[in-house]
């Protein structure tokens, strides 16, 4: 009696022998899929001893001299040089393939102070009635629209401060270690 009390309670929606909701997993291909983060470095000494690493740090090297984003200057006496860290991160497929290695060079931006080091902080976004406006023109006009998401569009931005960042670990010239980059553009995590 207390079983069917109990299998009325429930309801057919907790039958045990159900079939898994679309989009869910084991839980043991969860732990394995948690442990590929183990191949992330978590300190610039791990990723320069494997190779794969080392080449996502010079393609990110040679992306930001690209972008012409600094310029390597001589270290100004009465500014703050800002640290840099490498941020490493294995992008992975559905199937938990790996896809690729990606690594960021970023500014230690909490180093900065609100007031001293920065005014205010910006991130650039549309209003609204200004999407809604270009849609409806667009309608109206009979033209192609096309969307796309720049991730980094901030930082192909000319920056109006003078900002200067250390060089690199790895990365620093030879016969100018103690000249610092003066940022052009941003770099992530700057305030």
């Amino acid at each position: 009696m207390a079983d069917q009390a109990e299998a009325d309670q429930n309801g057919p929606e907790m039958d045990i022998d159900d079939e898994p909701t679309r989009g869910t997993r084991p839980l043991d291909e969860i732990y394995e899929r948690a442990h590929m983060a183990e191949v992330e470095p978590n300190y610039f000494e791990e990723g320069e001893v494997q190779q794969g690493w080392k080449q996502a740090m010079v393609d990110e090297i040679n992306m930001i001299e690209k972008n012409q984003t600094w310029d390597l200057v001589e270290r100004p006496a009465n500014r703050k040089i800002i640290g840099v860290k490498w941020v490493y991160r294995a992008k992975h497929n559905a199937d938990g393939s790996l896809n690729k290695l990606k690594v960021r060079l970023v500014v230690k931006g909490f180093s900065q102070k609100n007031g001293l080091d920065y005014l205010e902080t910006f991130a650039l976004v549309a209003r609204l009635d200004t999407i809604r406006l270009l849609v409806t023109l667009t309608a109206q006009m009979k033209w192609k629209i096309h969307q796309l998401d720049v991730k980094s569009a901030f930082l192909n931005g000319f920056l109006e401060e003078e900002i200067y960042v250390e060089q690199p670990q790895g990365f620093k010239v030879a016969d100018k270690e103690e000249m610092v980059y003066k940022l052009k553009k941003a770099l992530s995590s700057l305030k």
